[in-house]
Order: C-alpha cells, then sequence, then structure tokens
C-alpha cells in the first residue's frame, strides 16, 4: 500500500476534527463586554439584592409545602457561586479586550505623535531658511537710504560739472 502522494503547489483539504463547536471569538468578546459592563453597574447589584432577599424571604415565610430551599440555602450558595464562577472570566476577557485597544490606541497615538514631530521639525527648518533668505533680501528703507544717498552724490555730481562748466 503506497501513501498517497501531496502536491505542494495545493491546499490540504480541511481535516474533520471533533475539536468541538466553533464560534465567532469577536462576537463572543462583544457579548463578554456587554455582561461585564452591565454587572459592575449599580443597576446589577440591585437586581442581585431583590433576587436574594426574595428568594430567602420565599424560604423562610412560605409554608414548608412551598419552600424549595430551606435554611442554610445551599441551593442558593451554588446559584451564586455559579454565577460568580462565569462573571470573572467573562470579565477578565472583557479587560483583556480592552487593554488590546488601549495597545492600539497607543501605536497610533505614537505614531501621530512621531508625525506631528516631524512636521514641527519640518516647518521649523523652513522658517530658519526663510529667516537667512530674508536677511540677505533688501528691505524697503534700505532701498529707499541707498536710492536717497545716490540722488545726493547725482546732484553734487551735477553740481561739479556745472561749476566746472561755468568756471
Amino acid at each position: 500500500m503506497t501513501t498517497p502522494r501531496y502536491r505542494l503547489d495545493q491546499p490540504r483539504e480541511a481535516r474533520r476534527s471533533l475539536r468541538g463547536p466553533r464560534y465567532d471569538p469577536e462576537a463572543f468578546g462583544v457579548a463578554a463586554e456587554r455582561i461585564a459592563r452591565f454587572l459592575g453597574t449599580a443597576r446589577f447589584l440591585v437586581y442581585m439584592t431583590v433576587f436574594v432577599a426574595v428568594w430567602i424571604a420565599w424560604n423562610v415565610l412560605m409554608p414548608a409545602a412551598w419552600r424549595f430551599d430551606s435554611y442554610p440555602f445551599i441551593f442558593l450558595t451554588l446559584m451564586l457561586s455559579l454565577q460568580a464562577s462565569y462573571a470573572a472570566p467573562l470579565i477578565l476577557l472583557a479587560q483583556n479586550r480592552q487593554d488590546d485597544r488601549d495597545r492600539v490606541q497607543g501605536e497610533q497615538d505614537r505614531a501621530q505623535t512621531e508625525r506631528t514631530m516631524a512636521d514641527t521639525e519640518y516647518l521649523t527648518r523652513e522658517i530658519a531658511g526663510l529667516r537667512m533668505g530674508l536677511g540677505e533680501v533688501a528691505t524697503r528703507d534700505f532701498i529707499r537710504s541707498e536710492i536717497q544717498q545716490l540722488l545726493r552724490e547725482l546732484d553734487r555730481s551735477e553740481d561739479r560739472q556745472a561749476d566746472n562748466a561755468t568756471g
């Protein structure tokens, strides 16, 4: 019996396995976050307090035939333990997802900060270049003073020529 040959240029067929039910991790994470947010509210504490008070009152005040969890309320303890055993992992999952979002946001903030710093450094260099360039540009007052000086020299030169011509 020969083993079948597999081609490396083609993907393998998906194996069927008994790994259990498949679920969407993103949808599960969103649901876990919603539950964890609810567990952290005053509304949940009020609901839970009312539930426990009604449970205890029912099992203390009702006739013995109607009681379903007699003192010391073993079934209530089991229910609360079960709720806590599910709440803790859901809260941890929600915290892990929030940590992931915070890390991504931090990376995006760092990248934005780096771009802002690069833009600021570029603008600083451009402003310095403009200042240096302006130092070499003649200002309006400088040009006026030079023209006035040239006009005075021309007037003196004309006066000398006129004096030389008459004299």
